[in-house]
């Protein structure tokens, strides 16, 4: 069949138009819809139901053909046949037997309500077994819970225990054994508190003459537990200048460090070392160190050293070097004289100090600059110095306490002391640990807090003891050990009046409140009000602190 075609179409009764059919061959195959064979020729013809394209049925969105459909699930069910059967019996003329049949007798009938009336009470049953076990694993578990509480509050009790004992006792031992400046000051706090015990027990039972010879006595052993202390003081400070000693002979670790060379790291890794002069400088006199420290050597290195040695201290003149000089030349002279070593070793060791003490001096050893403390040029310490009107001396301002209240730089620290001792005999130690959690806590806001740096020890003293009596504001705990101050309210920093006295337990659940209105009661709230009044009061007399407190009240009226 071509794809065109030209067929003559008759238009009228005498004419005829041509016209060009195109052919659409179908792009399927046409289904077999049945026809006949012709017999005697023997053609076939079928049978065909249009030549056009069929109609294409429009798309309904649904899937109508899928494996689902199309695919037969099978179920086979039992059931009654409705057509009749007969039953055969026993009659006259057939036997059959009745050796397999069974006897049925038919049972109590309940009804529909009964049925279920029977589930209720068998899903009861069920649900009080189930409640049973679910019980017994609750209570389980909430005597492993209280078992657990009880022992951790346990465990908490012992280390409580333990730290105020251990608390306790090295607070004996300070006392038994004192060696700084606060043991001294716990010993003339607790002769302060006895002289006051031991006074008032004379004046309320002794009277005339036998309450001034009581009190004579016990002047007469104030008088030897004061010289008691005081010989235990002269023992603490020969401990205290050996100490000294080894803090000099802890020089020697930076003198090593000033004569190591330059280190860096290039790009490929490798260390590279550079000797400037000064490190040579500082080899030098290590090694001079090392052989005039160095024991148990021949008569005769030992005073090629010396020489070696005189010759280095000789190039600057000056008081220190002179001495040196004068003490080599001794010792020299006595070798020559066969003095033994042991005679010696006082003088090697005086050479060896006045020789670490040459080392310490930038101007002759220009490495250990760096190293020092103290500045080179002693200009920058004349404009830091202060004069103290009691001892007479010139000392550096860490030497001097001073108040947040003081306007002037007033008394040393060794002359407060020493007025302590003679007069007040009072003992910072626990308000000192009490200041320094304070500003360790505040240090962990990271909130650039300042007033905590401000208050001293006298400023502490009085906040504690006059304001909030000494004593825990929740459970009037008045163990200063146990006690610290935080914040009132966590938003803001700490100061006199941001503050509350709190134990070391009660401070951890304060600090995670989020709301105190909704937290403690109005009494409560109104009291600590109070207490921060007064702070406030106290603390605005001090220019430093009146700044943060009108700085505190513009940020209180703006919230």
């Amino acid at each position: 069949m071509p794809d065109v075609i030209t067929v003559r179409v008759q238009t009228d009764s005498d004419s005829f138009q041509d016209v060009v059919v195109k052919i659409q061959k179908p792009t399927y195959n046409k289904p077999f819809l049945g026809g006949f064979r012709n017999v005697s020729t023997g053609e076939e013809f079928h049978n065909a139901g249009s030549q056009t394209k069929p109609k294409k049925r429009p798309d309904k969105g649904i899937q109508l053909f899928c494996k689902e459909t199309q695919t037969v699930v099978e179920k086979n069910k039992p059931q009654q046949t409705r057509n009749t059967t007969s039953t055969q019996m026993t009659k006259i003329g057939l036997y059959v037997s009745n050796m397999t049949d069974k006897l049925i007798t038919p049972g109590k009938y309940f009804t529909a309500e009964e049925y279920h009336k029977r589930r209720l009470e068998a899903v009861i049953v069920l649900q009080k077994y189930f409640r049973r076990w679910h019980a017994i694993n609750l209570v389980q578990n909430l005597k492993e819970k209280k078992r657990f509480r009880l022992a951790l509050e346990a465990q908490e009790e012992l280390r409580k225990k333990r730290e105020k004992e251990d608390k306790l006792r090295r607070e004996y031992e300070k006392k038994l054994n004192p060696k700084t400046k606060e043991d001294f000051e716990l010993l003339y706090h607790d002769l302060e508190l006895w002289m006051q015990e031991e006074t008032e027990r004379i004046n309320r039972t002794l009277t005339g003459a036998e309450r001034k010879a009581a009190l004579c006595a016990l002047l007469e052993e104030e008088t030897q537990l004061i010289a008691c202390i005081e010989m235990h003081k002269l023992d603490a400070n020969v401990e205290n200048q050996q100490k000294a000693i080894l803090h000099l002979l802890e020089f020697y670790k930076l003198f090593l460090k000033c004569a190591q060379p330059r280190r860096w790291k290039a790009y490929d890794g490798k260390i590279t070392e550079m000797d400037t002069q000064n490190s040579l400088r500082g080899k030098e006199l290590l090694e001079i160190y090392h052989s005039i420290s160095t024991k148990d050597i021949p008569k005769d290195e030992r005073t090629s050293v010396l020489l070696t040695l005189r010759c280095t201290v000789k190039e600057h003149e000056c008081e220190l070097t002179q001495e040196i000089v004068a003490l080599i030349d001794r010792e020299v002279d006595l070798m020559s004289r066969e003095v033994k070593e042991c005679n010696l070793e006082g003088l090697r060791k005086r050479i060896c100090t006045l020789f670490l003490q040459y080392i310490k001096i930038p101007e002759y050893n220009p490495g250990i600059a760096g190293l020092l403390k103290v500045p080179q040029d002693p200009l920058k310490l004349y404009k830091k110095v202060y004069f103290c009107h009691s001892c007479e001396k010139y000392l550096a301002p860490t030497e001097f306490p001073i108040p947040a209240n003081s306007r002037t730089i007033g008394r040393c620290r060794s002359c407060y002391q020493l007025d302590n001792e003679a007069r007040k005999r009072e003992s910072y130690l626990k308000y000192r640990l009490i200041l320094e959690d304070l500003r360790k806590s505040e240090v962990d806001y990271q909130d650039d807090s300042k007033i905590a740096f401000l208050v001293q020890l006298p400023d502490l003293q009085y906040l504690i003891e006059n304001i909030w009596n000494c004593q825990s504001a929740l459970s009037a705990c008045s163990d200063l050990y146990d006690l610290v101050m935080v914040r009132w309210d966590k938003q803001h920093e700490w100061s006199p009046w941001n503050t509350i006295l709190l134990t070391k337990e009660e401070a951890d659940a304060h600090l995670k409140l989020c709301n105190l209105q909704k937290t403690y009661e109005a009494p409560f709230i109104y009291r600590i009000e109070q207490k921060h009044i007064r702070a406030k009061n106290y603390f605005t007399q001090i220019p430093v602190m009146s700044s943060f407190l009108h700085r505190s009240n513009n940020q209180a009226n703006a919230n």
